[in-house]
């Protein structure tokens, strides 16, 4: 997709640290398109901070995308049993603290941390975004829900990528209907 397209204008959505499963992270680099880098769990928007530091088109989020502007939780494994679980684990915050358990979290290893939410609309607002060439989601299930709230709200046509083996089935056909009319 890189090398054939002309991708000048990318929203990352589970950015995590920048580093760490970031397919994004050498092509934004090397062809430095406006992004919009959204991570909501405080220590890894940190890093994000740190490994994009310089970059002047990279504009950096920590919220979470939900249905409203507000405060709320994801569930991560906490701080204190990170050495328990291989690298994976860092990657699995969930509005869903079942979805960490089925990862192999144990449930007394899980913590809640509050986190900003924004609505897409909001995102799309706050960075003036009329151009998108390229929207990534992993959001460990919540996926669908962001990109049916970026389907009903925006009238952009980019490339998109997104996580579905998480993904409820209701929500999952939605999507594909809602792809199929757009």
């Amino acid at each position: 997709i890189f090398s054939n397209l002309n991708i000048q204008h990318l929203i990352q959505i589970g950015a995590n640290d920048g580093i760490r499963f970031d397919e994004l992270r050498h092509f934004i680099k090397d062809n430095n398109p406006k992004s919009i880098l959204v991570e909501p769990i405080k220590i890894y928007f940190d890093q994000l901070t740190k490994n994009y530091a310089g970059y002047k088109n990279v504009f950096l989020e920590n919220s979470a995308i939900g249905n409203n502007n507000s405060v709320g939780y994801l569930y991560k494994v906490s701080d204190f049993y990170l050495d328990k679980y291989d690298e994976h684990v860092l990657g699995i915050n969930s509005f869903n603290k079942n979805h960490l358990i089925k990862h192999g979290v144990k449930s007394s290893h899980i913590e809640k941390e509050e986190v900003n939410y924004i609505t897409i609309k909001y995102l799309f607002k706050k960075y003036n975004i009329n151009k998108l060439d390229l929207l990534v989601i992993d959001a460990e299930g919540y996926d669908g829900n962001i990109l049916i709230n970026f389907l009903d709200n925006t009238n952009l046509n980019p490339i998109i990528i997104f996580e579905y083996i998480h993904i409820d089935y209701k929500v999952i056909k939605n999507v594909i209907e809602k792809l199929k009319s757009k």
